[in-house]
């Protein structure tokens, strides 16, 4: 029998228009999607709108609409992204774009307030009863705030919320309560009974903490009075439902619960082995109250709730329209491939942690990981196959005899050697995708490709083709890379998927990707004599400098307000007062000293951590001299050494060579960092421009 597999993104509120998380969760969810379905699993994908409440019902007015043309706009406009970045049905996205305002959710949310309020809680008393309320509501939040949770400003009597710091509104009211407070017990035995429950583990703790310090009733309706933009409470007409009861159960009614719509979909079928990725922000509401709201309907509660971290700019600062550091998913449309825009947002965030998001970040990763790491691998086996084997696959055997002569150029005659290191890097990449490990996943993989990469750059082909000698070392060269570069297709699909069946079709191979489990990957499968497709390149180079002024003439950002608020900093040229300067001209070096400094362009061929050494990477670093020159960099906790490969860096190349580790290291790279260690990373020095390797720096 096929295992189902069923993944929300959260609901998103249509309060606001699309921005980078709503894309990031959405993107995630298909990946995983995608490589389900790609294992053989019967899946389905739900996101969608939360489209009721009185925030919604505000903007609205705010707007000229009616709350209903309110939230199509938003939802319009949100498909609209889907589309654009091919998360859509269409392109094998989601299942269903969900909108709480369709008739059948109305029908099977009514339901599900039934079905609890018939019920008891876990220490016997009724789950739902009518009271009167009085309390702080703050609207985007959609809850009622606590005195902790909220903040008096100074010279005002009403409170800002602590999250959103607007104003909240006073509400006093009859309402009807879902008695949370009897269910504190139960959740901690549930939550610490099962750790796959609420991951990661930081959210998980933070979620327990929350629990034990208490839980008050929860109000689930508003007078419809004061909020008549929402669903009716059964059986009284004079309440609409609080927005979290409406809005969680989405999740259920989209596949058929409590009504008879959508019946078909099979809400018994795929419900068993549902999986939440929500915002961190929400995963209070996500789990204190939907896990109790579907116990008290004595439904069965999804597998994991998985709550993942925020984008921060590249300085590490919370995105904002003051702030002018938004990042406008317009632009990322228009400006990057969606398939390269897929590999960051998977690569470059630790999946339930914080990442940060800069064009260029985005660009340096694109430039090395892919158009100089996947894509230059490709190409180069692609277009050395037409050239010296007429475009035809050819075998990866070396007879006995021969293995003489592929050890001379530096190829293992055995390819087992080759074969253990990628099905190993399968195994681990499927288990972290599994544990949404994403970015480690990632990494795995990229190794392999850093690998065949070496084997292909110390083999020399263009020198084997000369040899008659070598030609069964040649033709297990460029099987081998063919070989790895179709498994690697399969892997990488659900990632990026429009760009793995370009390569996979360049290979000459037709199956369907989408469709193959790489579980089943048996190495050596790629026939002999199969004839490659045209090589056209998948990851162009970015122009960094083209495209980012591009992107900044877009979004119109400028340094004038910083800059008309530091005149000092203008004036010296430096952010130290001007009088500060005149002391450092001590530290001045003359032009004699300066030009002493060989400073070369060097490319970066191979990186590889030194073992037992925590801090040092090795380097090979071609400066256009006879050969690379080795050299050790103290970047090790900073750097993925196989993200550095195909760099171009700044290197001291007549620095006195010296020993570190028992290895000699014959230059310096520079980068750039503060003094006491206290920002970031340190940066490569590198290059806007295409320069030529081995020139000097003047």
């Amino acid at each position: 029998m096929t295992q189902t597999f069923y993944i929300t993104t959260p609901i998103y509120y249509a309060n606001s228009l699309p921005h980078l998380g709503h894309l990031y969760s959405t993107i995630v969810a298909d990946v995983i999607q995608r490589s389900k379905k790609q294992r053989g699993f019967d899946t389905y994908f739900l996101t969608g709108t939360d489209e009721h409440g009185i925030n919604i019902q505000r903007a609205a007015e705010k707007n000229g609409k009616t709350p209903q043309q309110q939230v199509a706009y938003v939802s319009g406009e949100l498909k609209r992204m889907f589309h654009d970045f091919r998360l859509d049905t269409e392109n094998g996205g989601y299942d269903v774009f969900m909108r709480t305002t369709e008739p059948f959710h109305y029908e099977g949310a009514q339901h599900l307030w039934r079905e609890i309020a018939k019920n008891k809680t876990p220490k016997g008393n009724e789950t739902i009863y009518k009271g009167f309320y009085e309390g702080w509501f703050c609207a985007p939040c959609a809850e009622f705030k606590t005195e902790e949770q909220y903040v008096l400003v100074d010279g005002s009597d009403v409170p800002n919320c602590l999250i959103h710091e607007r104003p909240l509104d006073k509400i006093a009211e009859e309402s009807y309560f879902f008695r949370l407070s009897d269910y504190d017990e139960f959740l901690i035995d549930l939550i610490e009974k099962d750790a796959g429950l609420v991951r990661p583990e930081a959210r998980r703790n933070e979620v327990l903490s929350f629990i034990r310090g208490g839980l008050q009733d929860l109000s689930i309706s508003r007078q419809k009075a004061s909020v008549s933009w929402g669903i009716p409470v059964p059986d009284d007409e004079n309440h609409v439902m609080y927005v979290w009861l409406d809005a969680l159960s989405n999740y259920i009614t989209a596949l058929g619960y409590g009504n008879t719509e959508k019946a078909s979909v099979g809400f018994e079928k795929y419900w068993q082995n549902a999986v939440h990725l929500v915002g961190k922000d929400i995963l209070r509401f996500h789990t204190v109250y939907w896990l109790s709201f579907l116990t008290a309907a004595g439904l069965t509660l999804p597998k994991t709730v998985y709550a993942h971290g925020m984008w921060l700019d590249a300085d590490g600062r919370k995105m904002g329209k003051t702030m002018g550091n938004v990042i406008d998913v317009d632009v990322l449309h228009e400006h990057f491939q969606v398939d390269a825009l897929r590999y960051f947002l998977l690569r470059d965030m630790v999946f339930g942690q914080d990442g940060k998001f800069g064009y260029e970040n985005l660009i340096d990763r694109a430039n090395a990981d892919l158009a100089s790491g996947l894509g230059n691998l490709a190409s180069r086996t692609f277009s050395m196959i037409t050239k010296y084997r007429e475009g035809l696959i050819p075998s990866g055997k070396i007879a006995e005899e021969n293995y003489i002569n592929a050890k001379r150029a530096g190829v293992s005659p055995d390819e087992q050697e080759l074969v253990s290191v990628i099905e190993h890097a399968r195994d681990e990449f499927l288990r972290r995708f599994d544990n949404f490990e994403f970015s480690l996943a990632l990494e795995t993989v990229w190794t392999v490709i850093a690998r065949v990469d070496k084997l292909i750059s110390d083999s020399k082909p263009w020198e084997l083709i000369k040899d008659d000698k070598q030609a069964e070392t040649l033709n297990a060269v460029l099987y081998r890379a063919s070989e790895t570069l179709r498994w690697l297709c399969i892997l990488l699909y659900p990632v990026m998927p429009e760009a793995t069946k370009n390569i996979y079709g360049q290979i000459g191979l037709s199956e369907d990707i989408a469709a193959i489990d790489p579980a089943n990957l048996k190495w050596g499968e790629l026939v002999t004599g199969t004839r490659i497709g045209e090589t056209v390149g998948v990851f162009p180079r970015i122009d960094k400098s083209k495209v980012m002024n591009e992107i900044k003439e877009q979004s119109a950002i400028s340094d004038q307000r910083s800059a008309e608020s530091e005149p000092e900093a203008i004036a010296t040229g430096s952010s130290v007062p001007s009088e500060a300067v005149v002391e450092q001209t001590d530290n001045f070096i003359t032009i004699d000293d300066f030009i002493k400094v060989d400073l070369r362009v060097g490319e970066i061929k191979a990186a590889e951590r030194i073992p037992d050494a925590d801090k040092l990477l090795r380097f090979e670093v071609d400066l256009g001299e006879e050969k690379p020159r080795q050299i050790l960099a103290g970047l090790a906790e900073y750097y993925d050494p196989e993200t550095l490969i195909g760099r171009k860096v700044v290197v001291v190349a007549n620095l006195k060579p010296r020993k570190m580790r028992g290895l000699e290291s014959q230059g310096m790279i520079c980068a750039a960092s503060l003094e006491d260690n206290s920002g970031p990373k340190p940066a490569l020095a590198t290059f806007l421009e295409d320069v030529e390797i081995g020139a000097r720096l003047k």
